[in-house]
């Protein structure tokens, strides 16, 4: 009987442990929990501060592609940061007629591999302090660390910083940055 009871709590143990390792992955965004064992729109959608590029995904027609096996990267502009874009940019882009614009912004955004924070900073410091990353829309973003964060420039010289990193999800991960990054 004692074996057995032994057996028991090793096994609550060990099942407490993944309990724990699970809910610490599990990270809170937009007021909502990210669920690592959910892909990237099955989380985005819960998240308040991304509404904006929800609806953005819906309107470009991204969301089957996004719920895909990936793996992806996302960096993932909050509500904030399209609101600093200049006035009426976002309800033009949202227009059926400019869905091409849109798709192509939004897949600006998105890099066809799973690269968390610490891939990112290792990838910097082997190139010198500064990486071109490859997007899904096929133009290039810089990666660069700055203060400690990374830093991920556009085409244009405007400048996102990442500000919540590495919410992992079952087909990659997304980077919460806190400006819209235009190709």
């Amino acid at each position: 009987m004692r074996k057995f009871a032994s057996i028991a709590t090793a096994l609550a143990v060990v099942l407490s442990a993944a309990t724990i390792a699970s809910a610490e992955m599990t990270v809170m965004v937009g007021g909502a929990p990210m669920y690592p064992s959910k892909d990237i729109i099955d989380n985005a959608v819960n998240s308040k501060d991304h509404t904006t590029l929800v609806a953005a995904v819906k309107a470009a027609g991204l969301v089957e592609t996004l719920k895909g096996p990936g793996p992806f990267t996302v960096f993932a502009p909050t509500n904030a940061a399209f609101d600093a874009l200049p006035a009426g940019t976002v309800d033009t882009l949202l227009k059926p007629e400019n869905k091409g614009d849109l798709t192509k912004v939004l897949t600006y955004h998105v890099v066809a591999a799973k690269a968390d924070a610490a891939a990112l900073t290792g990838m910097i410091q082997k190139d010198g302090g500064m990486h071109k990353i490859t997007t899904v829309e096929g133009e290039t973003l810089t990666a660069s660390l700055e203060n400690g964060k990374v830093v991920i420039t556009d085409a244009k010289g405007g400048k996102a910083v990442v500000t919540q990193p590495d919410v992992y999800q079952s087909n990659g991960v997304i980077h919460v940055i806190d400006h819209v990054l235009l190709p």
